[in-house]
């Protein structure tokens, strides 16, 4: 089995359940628009860290990769491969959010 069709294993669920919490914030009359401005910043910092620290990590010898099972493309040290657990991550984790969270508004505190 090779890394990318491990990897679809993890970001097709993840694009589901993104797909899934889109269509109830539609249906909720929510904005998408911020939702996945929010999500495209948080992908791209996560891939920038993930880029930066894994390279060092690679480097350093922590550990590697079956090269008969990468594509062989690469972004510094890492297989391009590598990115996809944090992509599925900040896919996952705000769609979860959105649909497992509050049904209704939070009460206000009395003062």
């Amino acid at each position: 089995m090779t890394y990318w069709l491990l990897n679809l294993c993890f970001l097709v669920p993840a694009a589901l359940v993104l797909t899934a919490a889109l269509i109830r914030r539609r249906r909720r009359n929510r904005s998408n628009r911020a939702f996945l401005a929010a999500v495209a910043g948080s992908a791209g910092i996560l891939l920038l860290l993930t880029a930066v620290f894994d390279n060092l990590m690679i480097a350093a010898g922590l550990f590697g990769y079956n090269p008969d099972r990468i594509s062989g493309a690469f972004l510094g040290l890492a297989p391009l491969e590598d990115f996809a657990y944090p992509l599925a991550a900040v896919l996952l984790l705000p769609a979860l959010w959105e649909l497992l969270g509050s049904r209704k508004p939070l009460r206000e505190e009395k003062s």
